[in-house]
């Protein structure tokens, strides 16, 4: 039995992660995301891939979403409102709650704004989350029968979570994005010690190790503060939910601390309305912010207020939080370019930014300027300061996660090439464990372990344990079977025994496996035995007289004890047995034949010649030997004194 993974996004890439993994007969896509670096086909992953034929209903199993970022979920009302796919979706309840307003920007940003061809409506994505089957942390969901899954708290973002799912004895985990430390406003990631067949993990920063958080924070703080001292405009531009929290946190807490009066902006509208969510799910939050609910709700910014577009241009010094992240388009795109030419300005960028985005070339070194697209040159003299902001995991931490689910296979999903393959030699090379990076539209087979459990009769057992009885000191006693009750005999299997047994395992339907003697199976299933026989009847001549023959052919007991006796005279035929009425070496059956035309003689003598016929029977396994004992008696004379 193996698992399949056919890797549709994230393939030694970051972007529209999609993973679809073929598990014990089922068949689950996880995420279903887009890419921000393109606005072509590459945009979305290659459904047909999964259905060549477009009914992806009845390929998929379900479709499980990590979290609300639109690598993950971006190409989500596509699929189901474009491409037909009407399965169950499965999501935390703070993703199913954000999702819509991600997808809802990003649909009035492309369409609205850039006036490309709509992909999705607003429709298409009110009628994709009634799809949706929210799940809370921990809670195990069954799909049908045979699949289960459960949600684990992954970090990240609010609602990110890491998903487990087992079919049968095959097990694995896929991550999503997720973050192995805690920062002001989550919790790090926590899941269960598991028995995992595969493990499908992110590896954004695969070889990156950060400083502390507090190191971090001090830097982030720094920057900003001397650039608005200096008069300035800090623009940072970050996902409406996740990055934007944190970071107006931190913000907010020293300028309370420092009584700054510098204005901190909001861009208006979707990180506003996420704001509500975020007070509203506060549980999903870290311990810290928890705790101090009673006395004040932490995303009530005393310092951060909405933004409006006719201040892009106002005299002094500012703070600007401006989606999306990756200045891709959107708000952040546009105050960069009123920005970016003046050197008193700031572009502090927390966190990872696709290749083709405005945010990578800012990243890659210091352009002085930079084409948005044929008629659009931007020159660029703000100062740009990159922090390790992200909510992403680093290189320790994928690797304290794998070592502490220690699976049989690893898959490095949503990172860069040449990282993922250091980070893959890494896993193998200090874990022991196979790691694959494959690239978008390959297919991973790994197998996975497949127990069955099985009743085993008590003649089996008292069988294969019969002399064993305790185990002392590491050498095992052995007594008699008779002494052995049923309590002795089920405590002996706790025992680890290398020999192999021979057994019967029957498995009917509905009915639980079996395991037991040879001689157990036809009596279980309330059959009589049935064995297949050869058969061969053949004349020995005898030299007598034709009247003394007459009178001694039908005297069987003498004819029969003289053949024993000419063929126990044979060496190679040891333990031959004589009955009343025949000859026995294994299972070959000699007996004189009392019929006139037997339905097994072929070879006649000659006319005249007296002889007796013997018929025999034997067993497939005991051809050999029928072979040579009737060779060695039809060479045979008989005769009676």
């Amino acid at each position: 039995m193996a698992i399949d993974c056919l890797v549709l996004g994230a393939g030694q890439e970051v972007g529209k992660s999609c993973v679809v993994v073929s598990i014990g007969g089922k068949r689950i896509m996880f995420d279903c995301g887009m890419h921000m670096g393109y606005h072509d086909h590459r945009r979305y992953p290659d459904f047909s891939l999964i259905s060549q034929s477009g009914d992806f209903t009845s390929a998929i199993t379900c479709i499980i979403i990590t979290h609300f970022h639109l690598d993950h979920v971006g190409a989500l009302p596509y699929f189901t409102e474009v491409c037909g796919y009407n399965g169950p979706i499965y999501m935390t309840y703070p993703t199913k709650a954000l999702a819509p307003f991600m997808l809802e920007d990003y649909r009035k940003v492309m369409v609205d704004r850039r006036g490309e061809q709509e992909l999705f409506t607003s429709d298409d994505i009110m009628e994709c989350m009634k799809k949706v089957i929210p799940v809370d942390l921990k809670q195990t969901v069954k799909v049908d029968s045979e699949l289960q899954i459960r949600a684990y708290y992954a970090g990240h973002v609010l609602g990110a979570a890491m998903f487990y799912a087992k079919v049968g004895e095959s097990a694995m985990v896929y991550t999503g994005d997720y973050n192995m430390t805690p920062d002001r406003h989550l919790g790090a990631a926590q899941i269960d010690r598991l028995q995992l067949d595969l493990l499908i993990t992110e590896s954004t920063y695969a070889t990156t190790v950060r400083d502390s958080k507090y190191a971090r924070e001090r830097e982030f703080i720094k920057a900003v503060h001397k650039c608005v001292a200096g008069g300035g405009k800090v623009l940072i531009p970050t996902f409406a939910l996740g990055r934007a929290q944190e970071l107006c946190i931190i913000l907010d807490d020293y300028w309370e601390r420092m009584n700054l009066k510098v204005p901190i902006y909001f861009s208006a509208g979707l990180t506003i309305q996420a704001n509500v969510y975020y007070k509203m799910l506060i549980g999903w939050t870290s311990q810290k912010i928890k705790s101090t609910y009673a006395t004040r709700n932490a995303f009530d910014f005393k310092h951060v207020c909405s933004f409006d577009r006719s201040l892009i241009n106002a005299p002094g010094p500012c703070v600007l939080f401006a989606t999306p992240g990756m200045i891709s388009g959107g708000f952040s795109l546009e105050v960069f370019k009123h920005w970016a030419p003046s050197e008193m300005n700031l572009v502090t960028l927390p966190g990872y930014c696709v290749a083709g985005t405005v945010g990578h070339k800012l990243m890659s070194g210091k352009p002085t300027r930079i084409d948005i697209d044929k008629g659009t040159k931007i020159d660029v003299r703000c100062q740009i300061h990159q922090l390790s902001f992200s909510p992403h995991t680093d290189g320790r931490g994928i690797m304290d996660l794998v070592r502490f689910l220690s699976p049989k296979h690893v898959i490095l999903v949503h990172g860069e090439k040449p990282k993922m393959a250091l980070l893959k030699g890494k896993i193998h090379s200090e874990l022991g464990i196979k790691c694959y990076d494959p690239a978008n539209n390959e297919t991973v087979q790994v197998p996975s372990t497949q127990t069955l459990k099985v009743n085993v009769t008590k003649p089996f057992v008292k069988k294969q344990f019969s002399e064993i009885s305790t185990h002392t000191n590491g050498k095992l006693e052995c007594k008699s079977t008779e002494a052995w009750d049923e309590k002795k005999i089920l405590s002996l299997l706790q025992i680890r025994d290398e020999r192999v047994a021979e057994a019967i395992l029957l498995m009917e339907k509905s009915k639980k496996a079996r395991v037991m003697k040879e001689d157990e199976l036809l009596p279980n299933l309330g059959l009589k035995e049935h064995k297949i026989e050869l058969g061969y009847c053949f004349p020995i001549s005898v030299q007598i007289s034709s009247t003394r023959f007459q009178s001694n052919a039908s005297d069987t007991t003498s004819w029969l004890h003289e053949l024993f006796l000419k063929v126990t005279i044979e060496d190679e035929f040891n333990s031959v047995q004589e009955y009343s009425d025949h000859l026995k070496i294994g299972s070959f059956h000699a007996c004189l034949c009392p019929k006139e035309r037997c339905p097994l003689r072929n070879d006649e003598l000659k006319e005249g010649k007296p002889a007796i016929y013997v018929c025999c029977t034997w067993s497939l396994n005991d051809e050999k030997l029928a072979q040579r004992v009737i060779a060695f008696m039809k060479g045979l004379e008989l005769g009676i004194s």
